[in-house]
């Protein structure tokens, strides 16, 4: 599947699933904008990765990307930052993928705390760089896309979005020890940008707008494998519960594929991480 000549933008793309999407958006042949506020790696930083390390591997692999430092907790600067695109392209924009998060660090500090105990700043903290954001981007490139009466809109989220998975303002209240078992075999951060190349190249993709789309079920429609050749499965299956379970991973070879879990159980089961 080939994204040749199409203008992208990804936003917080430094690194984590911003950085695989970008990836796979240039592979493809996009012309990739990322932005993110580390435009050159900090020595001694713990998180690691840049702009430039991102728009470096994506030339390795023969994309075409333009990394621009934008805090996108600033109105102007996400302002400014649309205004050079549509400058630069002739106003065209054709995939806008909705990343940048700056609550990593927040919710980590406080996951053992109950919401009624966490700083009221928690919520600015989770939602400002993040739904607020999002939504100004998508104000900006609506502008772009609706002239031409064609574009991708892509909102990085959570199983979250399904049902209760985390506390209040995003949910962090299970343990790291937790956490770290029940994504042990999760997908790349390059698996996103698998399927968001291949919804831009779906002709009906307008039928997903507005959708939660669990990516697992997007690989199996679309027949895609992850980077290291794995077939991912969906949490929403029975076979991805089972897996994760000593006692009953020897059954997950017996079940259809095809089998999910009823939606009240799948809250349920979240409610309790």
């Amino acid at each position: 599947m080939s994204l040749s000549g199409k203008i992208c933008i990804v936003t917080g793309a430094s690194r984590g699933i911003g950085r695989g999407i970008a990836l796979q958006l240039g592979e493809a042949g996009a012309t990739v904008y990322i932005t993110g506020r580390t435009l050159v790696a900090r020595p001694g930083d713990p998180l690691g990765g840049s702009l430039t390390e991102t728009a470096s591997e994506i030339e390795s692999r023969g994309g075409k990307c333009i990394p621009v430092q934008c805090d996108h907790s600033k109105d102007e600067e996400i302002a400014a930052f649309f205004e050079r695109v549509k400058s630069e392209q002739n106003g065209r924009l054709d995939v806008l993928v909705n990343n940048a998060y700056a609550a990593v660090n927040a919710i980590t500090e406080i996951r053992e705390k109950p919401f009624w105990e966490q700083p009221l700043s928690i919520w600015d903290t989770v939602n400002n760089v993040g739904l607020r954001n999002h939504y100004i981007c998508t104000v900006y490139a609506a502008k772009m896309m609706v002239p031409r009466k064609q574009g991708l809109i892509v909102n990085i989220s959570s199983a979250g979005g399904l049902a209760y998975i985390f506390n209040v303002a995003y949910g962090i209240g299970k343990e790291a020890a937790q956490q770290k078992k029940m994504f042990e075999r999760a997908e790349t951060v390059e698996y996103a940008g698998k399927c968001i190349v291949a919804l831009a190249n779906d002709p009906n993709v307008m039928s997903k707008s507005g959708k939660v789309l669990m990516t697992p079920e997007l690989g199996q429609e679309y027949n895609l494998r992850d980077i290291d050749g794995r077939v991912i499965d969906s949490m929403r299956r029975f076979n991805w519960l089972v897996a994760r379970n000593p006692n009953t991973a020897w059954m997950q070879r017996w079940l259809p594929n095809f089998l999910r879990m009823p939606y009240w159980m799948f809250a349920l089961r979240g409610s309790k991480f």
